[in-house]
């Protein structure tokens, strides 16, 4: 019975009859412009009601109402097994995963941050010249005219254009009397002037040497200026822009004139000491995503496939003598160390010194000769041995060109207040929200940046209330975490300013540390308080604490759960005495904390020289036996020490193979393990053939059973006799899902319970088989409790099932799809699979943030199913 607090009779999202996966015809509203949470024990039906429910149903409807020529490119969504629901607004669902497998795709990209950085830098960025530093711009008619009316008055000077180079006698005498015919009647050159009226002082001009049309003579009024504007068009006009004003003389003023003599002047963008022509800048030119902008060695990606001198050199703190260069260790290498010995002493290389203390002349003389080294091996890479031998050395090195910006050197080029827009990509969000804060402009530049720097300070601003503040722009978005994809999604779309919508979480507060659950907060109401509904899936003590509204499912999981325990406010569920999550929120019920702790023994594994992205090159001590716990503020590098270094040393280590770069090094420790093991929440099969008992390997035993009955053996039925999976005993209409999917053009694919099998997976001279009067359908619908009981004298199955049973997971159905699994479920899952094993001995077993998904009670289970691992 549903215990119901007040909705203070706002309007509300009513739903009534849900039928959804456990959940079991429930009723419930979510108030519109409110902060709902749902929470409830892992596998109560959280996801289910939010995601599979409310978000399926309100983007449903939203995209059924689009024109049919439109929904063929939307996904299509099935219509969830409810009765009616009212009020229910456009849904938008950020979830807990990070779906980016681009390495196209960054920080900068996927918020659309660097959209406007590129239109910033397009519009108001200043290109510098690469070789003398020069600011390279345009000169226009009237900025010439300026220049030009500062000068002493008085002052003679001549309007000159060059003549086109590299013309044959024939092409110039046609050009010479088409210059004559078009009124133009003087060359000039070396301070000459040749007059057409006079062919033979033609005669006197070297056509080999630059030579200039003149096209007007002015001396220094204050009435020239149209004149000289028509003299400086009529340059650009005839010569592609470039004009060369030669002064004759400059009148003395105060006992000095001034030095220079020849001005030249350019419509083109060049650089006016250099000559060098660059790119206009345009908003293409800033993308690595368009051949125009993107760095022609590296294409856009930032690295290249080249030799990798940290596979060369792994260990730099062993001398040449001693082996530093890993390819001259070889037996069949070994004659280049010898040669390359003799040379070196020859030059005075210490080889007896590690390689890190060498000085720059002495590693610049080393590397040399390595590339030497590999150059040879080049020209004989025809040979299958010679390939493979240089594959090993090869690794994405940072692109040399680029130095992986990604970007080609026109962009590099562009400056704004000192730093180029690969600068400010490398920058950290907080940083590059100060930058642009803080960024001096002109008054015309400031004007023309005014719209795109609100849009870039809005998104950072939103980005650095996220938590995100320690990500640089130019990070990956396939490297983030999924907290940290999901709290992008959430800065996105608080940047979109969009209102009306429901918007559906995922446990936002994944991964983020107590300090910033706050500011997540704030941000959630903020999303509310601009005019949408927010409904969060939630177990955090804070966040229910902030909420308007609380659903609450249970009491159990699984066939004990799907029940509404109560909706109402957080004073409401706390005084619900049939709420197991009250009883944790008033202190009734606490996640215990041990009186005694192990004590760390001699057994330590040391990592050393950790440098992945933020780490510092740090070395970390681990006890073994024991549970050590990685903690630290959002961004400090928990995840990348565990799943980057430690996972990747420890693995590099046990297999003998070369550690990722900047993984680090183990240096002691791996004698006293022989498996380590990364622990997640991904799912235990994507598949509906995939379940919880083939996963911990009980399902062989149980079709072994099967098959040993006299009657499977009569009709000569093996164990795969009885698998869904493979042809022999299963459904070959629907080959073994159950059910047979019906594709409809234009609306969600409707999946259907197959005819032939009626749902059961196998053929009909299969199910006739019985172990105790149940056929293997009728075991697979057994919760895991209940076959404890069916299969007590088998003790192969029992020892298997009494582990799902200890982790809290005895509710499951032994063949419920892996699908259908929460990803709390999915995790102890993987947990009864290592405790369901003969032998686990000496395995390093790492989790990534193992509560993630789990009530308050399911952290106690998660803690047994921990010390059961240790004692194993």
């Amino acid at each position: 019975m549903v215990v119901a607090g007040d909705l203070t009779g706002r309007e509300s999202i009513v739903v009534r009859g849900v039928r959804v996966h456990n959940l079991k015809n429930i009723d419930f509203e979510i108030p519109h412009n409110a902060l709902t949470i749902v929470t409830g024990v892992s596998g109560s039906g959280k996801s289910s009601l939010a995601f599979d429910t409310i978000y399926a149903e309100g983007q449903r409807r939203y995209i059924e109402s689009l024109s049919a020529y439109a929904r063929q490119f939307l996904e299509r969504i099935e219509k969830p097994e409810i009765d009616e629901v009212y009020g229910i607004a456009p849904a938008i669902a950020i979830r807990q995963r990070n779906t980016a497998r681009t390495p196209r795709s960054t920080v900068g990209t996927s918020t659309e941050v660097y959209d406007y950085i590129r239109l910033l830098f397009a519009r108001v960025g200043t290109t510098v010249c690469r070789k003398c530093g020069e600011i390279v711009q345009k000169d226009t008619v009237d900025q010439i005219a300026d220049v030009v009316m500062q000068w002493p008055i008085d002052t003679r000077f001549y309007v000159l254009y060059p003549l086109p180079k590299n013309q044959n006698r024939e092409q110039l005498a046609a050009h010479l009397a088409d210059l004559k015919r078009r009124g133009f009647s003087r060359l000039y050159q070396d301070g000459k002037t040749f007059d057409y009226s006079q062919p033979e002082s033609l005669l006197d001009v070297d056509f080999s040497r630059t030579t200039y049309v003149l096209v007007d003579r002015l001396k220094m009024a204050p009435d020239i200026r149209q004149r000289l504007i028509d003299s400086v068009e009529t340059c650009f006009r005839e010569n592609n822009g470039e004009v060369i004003l030669e002064v004759l003389e400059w009148p003395t003023q105060n006992g000095t004139s001034p030095q220079e003599k020849r001005f030249r002047f350019s419509e083109a963008f060049e650089c006016k000491k250099c000559g060098i022509r660059y790119e206009d800048p345009e908003p293409k030119l800033f993308s690595f995503n368009n051949p125009y902008g993107a760095c022609p060695r590296c294409q856009g990606f930032g690295n290249t496939i080249d030799l990798d001198l940290d596979l060369v050199i792994p260990d730099k703190s062993k001398s040449l003598s001693q082996g530093a260069v890993e390819p001259w260790t070889k037996p069949r290498h070994k004659t280049y160390l010898n040669d390359f010995r003799k040379a070196a002493r020859g030059r005075g290389i210490r080889l007896d010194v590690p390689f890190r203390d060498l000085t720059p002349e002495e590693r610049t003389y080393t590397m040399n000769a390595v590339r030497e080294f590999f150059d040879y091996l080049e020209t004989k890479k025809y040979k299958l041995h010679v390939r493979v031998f240089l594959s090993r050395y090869r690794g994405y090195t940072v692109c040399p060109e680029c130095d992986g910006s990604r970007l080609r050197q026109a962009a590099r080029d562009i400056f704004i207040n000192g730093k180029n827009i690969a600068h400010v990509c490398r920058m950290t969000i907080q940083e590059s929200h100060e930058f642009f804060a803080k960024l001096k402009l002109s008054a015309m530049q400031a004007e023309i940046a005014q719209r795109i720097l609100l849009e870039i300070e809005s998104r950072l601003r939103f980005l650095n209330d996220v938590g995100l503040q320690y990500l640089t722009l130019d990070r990956l978005s396939s490297t983030l975490s999924g907290g940290e994809a999901q709290r992008i999604q959430l800065a996105t779309s608080l940047g979109s300013s969009l209102v009306g919508a429901l918007y559906v979480l995922d446990e936002p507060s994944i991964g983020l540390h107590p300090r910033d659950g706050q500011r997540l907060i704030e941000i959630l109401q903020r999303l509310r308080d601009i005019g949408n509904t927010v409904l969060v899936v939630e177990h955090d003590a804070e966040m229910m604490k902030a909420a308007d509204h609380i659903l609450d499912l249970g009491p159990g999981a699984g066939e004990n759960g799907g029940n509404l325990v109560y909706q109402g406010t957080l004073e409401g569920v706390k005084n619900c005495t049939a709420s197991l999550t009250g009883k944790y929120l008033i202190g009734e019920l606490k996640v215990p904390i041990p009186k005694k702790r192990r004590t760390p023994g001699p057994k330590v594994l040391k990592l050393k020289n950790a440098a992945v992205h933020n780490l510092k090159s740090i070395d970390v001590e681990i006890p073994l036996g024991l549970t050590t716990c990685i903690t630290g503020v959002s961004g400090s590098g928990k995840s990348t020490l565990v799943h980057e270094c430690l996972f990747e040393a420890i693995k590099a280590a046990l297999h003998g193979g070369d550690p990722a770069l900047g993984a680090g090094v183990i240096e002691t420790g791996t004698k006293w393990i022989s498996e380590v093991v990364l622990v997640d929440q991904s799912p235990i099969g994507r598949t509906p053939r995939s379940n919880p008992v083939t996963y911990i390997k009980a399902f062989d035993h149980i079709r072994d059973v099967f098959a040993s009955t006299r009657e499977a053996q009569a009709r000569g039925y093996n164990s795969g006799s009885f698998s869904f999976n493979i042809p022999g005993g299963r459904c070959e209409v629907c080959q073994g899902d159950g059910t047979v999917t019906v594709e409809m053009q234009f609306l969600a694919d409707v999946e259907l319970i197959c005819e032939e099998c009626k749902g059961t997976r196998y053929k009909s001279g299969v199910l006739e088989i019985l172990y105790k009067g149940r056929n293997i359908y009728q075991v697979l619908q057994m919760t895991v409790r209940e076959a404890l009981l069916f299969f007590t004298n088998v003790p192969k199955i029992t020892k298997k099932l009494k582990v799902l049973d200890e982790v809290g997971l005895g509710y499951l159905r032994l063949g419920q799809s892996a699908t259908t699994l929460s990803g709390g479920e999915a995790q102890r899952i993987k947990l009864a699979s290592y405790l369901a094993r003969e032998t686990s001995e000496k395995t390093l077993f790492i989790f990534d943030e193992p509560t993630t998904g789990l009530h308050f009670d399911d952290i106690n289970k998660l803690l047994v199913a921990f010390r059961r691992l240790i004692e194993a």
